[in-house]
């Protein structure tokens, strides 16, 4: 296995980008879908209720041929690694959306109220009371979401993006050892997986934490 690591680690820098970048998109959908089917406007709610049900509602695998392989016939052009990072964002962000959604409405109306009280305005009063109470709850199904996501960065082989799952296929189909090579794939995502789980669970008692003290802090 010591000599397969060299192919596998040039694997692994693709699938970190390809995670962090997704993540980040990610996070810019869900909260601007989730708040927008929260939103007093129709036209709001409608447009992210379709985001969110497409997304949500076709395979990641189809989203990602459609980005790579159709969009260039109407002359929109994408290189693998955006065309990833931009199909497993939206994706995940479509879930995504649906927990900030959940966690804003499960606020009691009372911390609106008493935000209205003190003459906060609706902006100061969702990033200054209700947001740092919906994030702690947030964060679990997140880090859920955050994990599926490093699993699914696997489909990008499949649009010869060389990450993990690529290199592995090609290591496997040049010494005929499919044994070791997919074990040591295994290996590699598993210890991602712990990594980001241990990163969402300090992050959730950080925050718990920073509650009992009267706030994020």
């Amino acid at each position: 296995m010591v000599d397969y690591l060299p192919a596998m680690l040039s694997g692994l820098k693709v699938t970190v980008l390809l995670t962090l970048g997704a993540m980040a998109v990610a996070f810019v959908a869900a909260f601007a879908a989730g708040m927008a089917r929260l939103s007093r406007r129709a036209p709001v709610r409608g447009l992210a209720l379709v985001y969110i049900e497409l997304f949500r509602g076709t395979s990641a695998l189809v989203q990602l041929f459609w980005v790579y392989f159709a969009l260039p016939l109407v002359g929109i052009r994408f290189d693998a690694v955006t065309a990833g990072i931009l199909v497993l964002g939206l994706n995940t962000g479509a879930y995504g959306a649906e927990v900030v959604r959940g966690a804003l409405s499960a606020i009691p109306r009372e911390q609106y109220q008493a935000a209205w009280a003190l003459n906060l305005s609706p902006a100061q009063a969702l990033w200054r009371v209700i947001l740092p109470q919906a994030v702690i709850a947030m964060v679990p199904p997140a880090g859920n979401l955050a994990i599926e996501l490093l699993k699914n960065t696997a489909l990008v082989s499949l649009i010869t993006l060389g990450d993990l799952t690529f290199q592995a296929q090609t290591l496997r189909a040049a010494t005929l050892e499919s044994g070791p090579v997919f074990a040591l794939l295994l290996g590699i995502y598993f210890l991602l997986a712990q990594t980001m789980r241990f990163g969402f669970r300090r992050l959730e008692n950080r925050l718990a934490h920073g509650q009992d003290y009267g706030g994020v802090r």
